[in-house]
């Protein structure tokens, strides 16, 4: 589907998650997170280094993020090392469990995650987004 000129083409995915799927996308902060950034991209694209990028500093825009790291304070670690261990998580955790779900979709190559637009699930992201206000 073709929207006018000069705006960006969202490209839906095939299937749609299910109620349950949808809450497990959403009960882990740096899922949400990955998920807000790429939703506002215009093109729904970005690198794996640019979405851990942004969610960390996503998680440091939130008052309500919980602790990421359980044997020490996440706040004490480097940002380089706080920046690493969140691209380790999206690569080997959490992109390919919405991989899995038909959510986003992964080129290993260029390690460019594409989202692919689930309106039931953007109900809800919208929704968290807005109570998380950020």
């Amino acid at each position: 589907m073709r929207e006018t000129e000069g705006e960006s083409t969202r490209i839906t995915a095939q299937s749609t998650p299910s109620m349950d799927e949808v809450f497990d996308i959403l009960s882990n902060c740096r899922r949400r997170y990955a998920l807000y950034y790429l939703y506002d991209q215009p093109d729904d694209v970005a690198t794996l280094e640019e979405l851990a990028d942004a969610v960390v500093r996503l998680q440091h825009a939130s008052v309500d993020a919980e602790p990421m790291v359980s044997d020490a304070d996440e706040t004490e670690l480097d940002p380089d090392e706080r920046r690493r261990r969140t691209r380790l998580e999206l690569q080997h955790t959490h992109v390919p469990k919405l991989e899995d779900l038909g959510v986003l979709e992964l080129d290993q190559r260029s390690e460019t995650v594409r989202y692919w637009t689930q309106p039931s699930l953007e109900e809800w992201l919208e929704h968290a987004k807005h109570k998380e206000r950020l």
